[in-house]
Order: C-alpha cells, then structure tokens, then sequence
C-alpha cells in the first residue's frame, strides 16, 4: 500500500528546513518535553491527535520537568531539539534570553488550561485546615530568618494535629515546586512584615529565607512523577503530598485535599482562583519548526481543540481556561504570535 503523499512531502519539507538550521537529519515525528503537570494532559492530545491525523506519526511526549524542558527547547533549533515545551509556570525572562541568543528568536506562548497547586494527604488520614503561613513556618528551611525547630504540626500551631511533619514534593527542577514557591511559600513568609522590608533592602536574602525548603528529612523530594507522591501519602495516614490538582482528581478515592484559607482545592475554586494555589498551564512552540515536523500545526490545533468545558482535557482534571483567555489563546495557535521580553514582565 502505498504511503499518503502529503506526509511524504512534509517529511523533505522537514530535512529541507531542519539542515537549514545546521542540524544533519530529520524528524518524522513531533517532539515535546517539559512539566509531568502537564504531561498527562499532552498525553491525551498526542493519542487524540494520532487517531485523528493517521497520516503522522504520533507525538513524543517526555516529562523532564518545566527547567530542564525549557533548557532542551532552548538550546537551538533543529531535528535534535525540541518542538514543544510543557511547562507548570511561565517562561522566565531570562529564559526567552537564552532562546533567542541561540537562534529561537520566535517563540509563542500558548496557555492551555489552570491547574491548582494541591496539598493533599491519604483518604481518612491527617486532615488540616491550612494557610500560606503554617506551610512556610512548617517548611521553610530558615523561617523569617531563624532556626527551624518545628518537628510536629502542634509545633507549628497548638490547633494542628500532634503528628510528625512530613510532606512529599516535587524537586527544585519543577515548575509545580516553583509554583508552590510563588504561591504558597511566598505569601507565607511575606506575612511577616519584617520579610516585606528585607524584601526593599536585600532581594537576594529574602528570596532565601523565602523559598528555602528544609532539608532535614520533614519534606521529602519525590522527583519529577506526581504519581509516586500519590503513592506514598496513600499508604502513610500522617504524612501530606504537594502536586498538581488533576492528580487530585484522578485519585479521589485514595487521597483527599486539604484546605487553604478555607478554600478547598476544587474545579470550581481553582476555575475562580478562590483557591490560593490556582496556576496557569503553558505550551511554548518553536516556531521556525512549525512547516518543517510533520503535522505540528495540527497538532498545536488538537490541543485548542481539546481544553474547553466538557472537552478529553477537562475530563481527566485541566481546568478550563475563563472564556477570553481561552479565546486569545485559541488564537495564538492559529497565528503564533511571538512572545517578547515585555509579554514577561
């Protein structure tokens, strides 16, 4: 039987294009790195897309982690780079920087959906009414600049449970550990008005004593797999788990989330951002390899088509987007726009 032309076609397009940017080879076949927040979500539109679009091979989808995904998405164009990064925070800055001196001069920035960043322990197990300010005291390495002392909860606040402290995570190479930084950790500490003045006079510390996370064995690195933090809180009744909100959902009926300010850790509060911990998700795509990897239109196109209320994405925990977001991104991935310094600011 004999091989569609059009993927033919697009395959000579792609060594064509890609040998321009210096690089021997080709790909056949769309490549994508970054968040394992938003891995599984890519999942589903890579396997959508490959029975759609029979015609291309399907997507190669890898969770590295949002840093080290940008870093290999930056690191230039062509067959040995990727296509698309995932990424569970927004690009940084410097970030762009480092893309456009290696030759990723257009890239567009496309926000997919909201996540929340969910605190969570076993069905039945420890249960805590939590607040910015009890996570950064109860985690912080140096909290408002002193010593750590805090072993249980009780230590941390006479209300809370008299259990020992113990909370799985992701690594400092996770945009879920920068957005729990950013959501929690530092509105914690900036609780503190001696932080809010430390912040005037010396960013460098302040980012320090901030974020910081304590490394005696009270907050455990899990790695880049949401899933592995699922599986330890679920067999350890006292002990908490920090990851994404559609992992939440996927295993309502072994984990239970845990309340901030109030506010349980649900679509409809993360849709509102009632909850503190709501965060955006992103797809940044190399546009120069646009016309040169099979079907990468199609599918940046899939994913637009897969995000919306009642969609394959919300059904498996994304959150939509609200209605003008979601329409100004659905254009970008139609007309990719280039993102600029000042998008980031």
């Amino acid at each position: 039987m004999n091989r569609p032309l059009k993927p033919v076609l697009c395959a000579l397009a792609a060594c064509v294009a890609l040998a321009g940017c210096g690089e021997t080879g080709t790909r056949d076949s769309i490549r994508a790195v970054g968040s394992s927040t938003v891995y599984p979500f890519a999942k589903v539109v890579a396997e959508n897309f490959a029975r759609s679009h029979p015609e291309y091979k399907s997507p190669i989808i890898e969770a590295t982690g949002t840093g080290a995904g940008i870093n290999l998405f930056c690191a230039g164009l062509g067959a040995n780079t990727p296509d698309i990064a995932n990424a569970s925070r927004r690009m940084e800055p410097a970030e762009l920087e480092t893309c456009i001196a290696n030759g990723v001069e257009h890239v567009t920035e496309i926000l997919v959906g909201l996540d929340g960043i969910a605190l969570a322990s076993a069905q039945g197990g420890i249960s805590m009414n939590l607040t910015p300010e009890i996570v950064y005291r109860a985690l912080a390495e140096t909290p408002y600049g002193e010593a750590q002392t805090a072993q249980r909860w009780s230590d941390v606040d006479p209300s809370l449970p008299h259990l020992p402290i113990l909370v799985y995570g992701p690594p400092s190479t996770s945009g879920t550990r920068d957005a729990f930084e950013e959501l929690v950790l530092l509105p914690g500490c900036e609780s503190d008005p001696r932080m809010a003045a430390l912040k005037d006079s010396d960013e460098e510390r302040f980012e320090e004593i901030c974020t910081q996370i304590r490394s005696d064995g009270r907050f455990v690195d899990q790695g880049e797999q949401d899933n592995l933090i699922v599986q330890k809180i679920s067999s350890n009744p006292n002990a908490i788990g920090v990851f994404g909100y559609s992992y939440l959902e996927e295993n309502a009926d072994r984990v239970q989330g845990l309340p901030m300010n109030g506010v349980e850790p649900t679509y409809q509060n993360i849709a509102s951002f009632a909850y503190p911990g709501a965060r955006p998700l992103y797809l940044y795509v190399k546009v120069a390899h646009l016309d040169a990897i099979p079907g990468l239109r199609a599918f940046i196109a899939e994913w637009a088509d897969s995000w919306g209320p009642g969609g394959p994405l919300t059904d498996i925990g994304l959150v939509a987007s609200p209605p003008d977001q979601a329409a100004r991104y659905a254009t970008a991935a139609t007309e990719f726009p280039a993102l600029t310094a000042a998008d980031l600011q």
